[in-house]
């Protein structure tokens, strides 16, 4: 991924840095690799993960994925797996042998379609290999509670919903989950500091709030504990994404 000391990049402490930049995942959110590569070149050398959604996995197929590992890179399939516990449990092992650092699954698929899941990651790993982090998407951060209740059919309030789904996930052995910010603390106080969440609706100050409803900014998110942060268009629709990447770095150790 490069030296890490283009424009700039490692003024400050290189593990502190580093440390950070590893718990940003950059959303890969193109619909052709060499759209991707042309971000990629703009942010070498900075140790972020990667998150590699629908659009450019069914584009770009699994040779992409391999690409990323090839150069270094960590990376999250984000393709939300949500099928009967057999056909999830094929996807996970084929996306374990891709060698993937994360993947997940949707929770709404039910304990025993999450369970099905773990038991593909081990077939693909036969005992060998590092284990992909699996998570389960509990409820998009672009729904609200009109929607969840009214189109949807899920009754309660947004976090009760997050937290039941946060429950499932772990009593099915999976890591973490996938939820708004909003939810982290709590999410943290049901299932442990140590169960995992990946916080999508991440709009640095002053971003265009687009089709989130949940949002927060980095440094905000962090601060409510979470692990990993996505974030997409503020980053690869900035005019200079490198500098964009490096301001809300910035904008973390400020706060």
């Amino acid at each position: 991924m490069g030296s890490g000391s283009e424009r700039g990049w490692g003024a400050r402490s290189m593990t502190e840095t580093t440390q950070t930049a590893e718990r940003i995942m950059v959303a890969l959110d193109y619909a052709t690799a060499a759209e991707a590569e042309r971000l990629l070149r703009t942010l070498e050398g900075i140790p972020c993960y990667m998150k590699v959604g629908m659009q450019l996995f069914y584009s770009a197929g699994p040779d992409f994925v391999r690409q990323l590992k090839e150069r270094g890179y960590k990376v999250f399939l984000d393709l939300k797996m949500h099928d009967i516990p057999n056909t999830v449990k094929g996807g996970a092992e084929s996306i374990t042998r891709l060698g993937v650092d994360m993947f997940n699954v949707h929770a709404a698929g039910g304990k025993r379609m999450m369970e099905a899941a773990l038991e593909g990651v081990d077939k693909a790993l036969n005992g060998t290999g590092a284990r992909p982090i699996v998570i389960a998407v509990t409820q998009l951060t672009s729904t609200d509670r009109t929607v969840m209740n009214r189109e949807i059919g899920i009754p309660g309030t947004m976090e009760d919903a997050v937290v039941r789904y946060a429950r499932t996930a772990q009593a099915a052995g999976l890591d973490g989950v996938v939820a708004s910010p909003r939810e982290v603390v709590r999410i943290k106080s049901v299932c442990g500091a140590q169960f995992a969440t990946v916080t999508p609706g991440i709009r640095p100050a002053g971003s265009a709030i687009g089709d989130q409803s949940r949002v927060m900014t980095p440094a905000e998110a962090f601060a409510q504990g979470t692990d990993y942060v996505v974030i997409g268009r503020p980053i690869t629709g900035a005019d200079d994404p490198r500098a964009a990447l490096e301001g809300i770095v910035a904008s973390i150790h400020q706060a």
